[in-house]
């Protein structure tokens, strides 16, 4: 009985994962055509400071279905393993990309299509590979976690550096490089999820009838997961406004991820307890995320599809083979062309000796 109530749990949050990447992937085209809308009617852009998004009803529209995601991924925390629930984030990748060629007019290529793929395929091996975590049961045993010298350390390494990003470099590089105000969405995201698993924590006790409320790490995760989705989500906005979903997408996707697995790595100590086949299959899943990254920002604006490969390829076996073909068929002109030319200059020679009265020799 027990087994198959935890095999029903494993499908609701299987369940749950998947439809939370469908919306949060619907979510960034929904918020992409709101601000498109916002610079036709010539309203300040996200990303030169402005808010009139707010104004806006395709931006919440947007809004909403990223909470609705939020909401069923922290639901999946509930019933899977967080270890299946994070890698399956790169669906909506799959999802934001698709879903943008088709209401954005953002092409997607066959380099794209590929990359999508790999990331997903990535993603299954991390999910086949990765950690276990240790199961935290009450809010004390949180607090512990939380107290532990390496993530203190971590977090003000992430504190630091976002504040840098934010009041330093993002002024003046954020509207030209696009990795500026992703980091700072993905380093914070990286505290954000901890606050989350937090949360979940102090809302199960509640539901068991523990004093959670009067805890005073309830209300301090609560702020704190205020603080860092209102950021995550002024930057996220900003990217989105300035740069192509397709690449916002993906490369949030690797960094956010990135961030996540390195949290939970030195709060819950998962990778002490792992061996050597699943360190190599979660570096390897990972690496193949990356690399269709990759395909999808390198060759973004090569126009390279299913129907025009084959003239691709021809193409491209013409220009390998083509000084070698064009050298044998200039040879094979030129001597038949030579040849042709001296056959006419001797009839033409024989016809002017007979119309003079001479004669040739045999």
């Amino acid at each position: 009985m027990g087994q198959d109530k935890g095999k029903y749990d494993f499908y609701i949050g299987l369940s749950l994962a998947i439809s939370s990447s469908i919306f949060i992937g619907g979510s960034f085209i929904l918020k992409k055509k709101g601000l498109l809308r916002l610079a036709r009617k010539g309203s300040m852009r996200a990303g030169q400071g402005g808010h009139a998004y707010l104004k806006e009803w395709l931006w919440w529209a947007g809004l909403l279905s990223m909470g609705a995601g939020e909401v069923a991924n922290f639901a999946a925390y509930a019933f899977a393993p967080a270890t299946l629930v994070t890698p399956l984030g790169a669906l909506s990748v799959l999802v934001s990309a698709i879903l943008s060629s088709y209401f954005l007019s953002e092409k997607l290529n066959l380099h794209g299509k590929i990359g999508c793929v790999l990331s997903i395929l990535g993603s299954t091996v991390m999910v086949i590979h990765a950690p276990q975590e240790e199961e935290i049961e009450n809010l004390n045993e949180m607090s512990i976690k939380l107290a532990d010298p390496g993530f203190l350390l971590f977090a003000t390494g992430v504190i630091i550096v976002s504040l840098i990003l934010i009041f330093v470099v993002g002024p003046s590089h954020g509207q030209s490089n696009i990795l500026v105000y992703i980091s700072i969405c993905s380093v914070i995201g990286a505290l954000s999820v901890s606050c989350v698993k937090g949360l979940g924590i102090a809302i199960k006790g509640l539901f068991a009838g523990e004093p959670v409320l009067r805890n005073p790490l309830s209300w301090i995760l609560l702020i704190s997961l205020i603080v860092c989705v209102s950021t995550q989500i002024n930057y996220l906005n900003k990217a989105l406004d300035i740069f192509n979903t397709s690449l916002v997408t993906p490369i949030y996707y690797v960094f956010f991820t990135t961030s996540v697995l390195t949290c939970s790595a030195i709060l819950f100590k998962e990778w002490q307890h792992m061996s050597t086949t699943d360190m190599i299959g979660t570096f390897s899943g990972f690496m193949t995320i990356i690399i269709g990254i990759f395909l999808l920002h390198a060759f973004k604006d090569v126009s390279l599809t299913l129907s025009n490969l084959p003239v691709s390829l021809r193409k491209e076996e013409r220009l390998l083979n083509g000084n070698l073909s064009n050298n044998i068929y200039e040879r094979l002109n030129g001597d038949e062309e030579s040849h042709l030319c001296d056959t006419d200059m001797q009839i033409n020679d024989n016809t002017a000796s007979r119309r003079n009265g001479s004669l040739t020799p045999f």
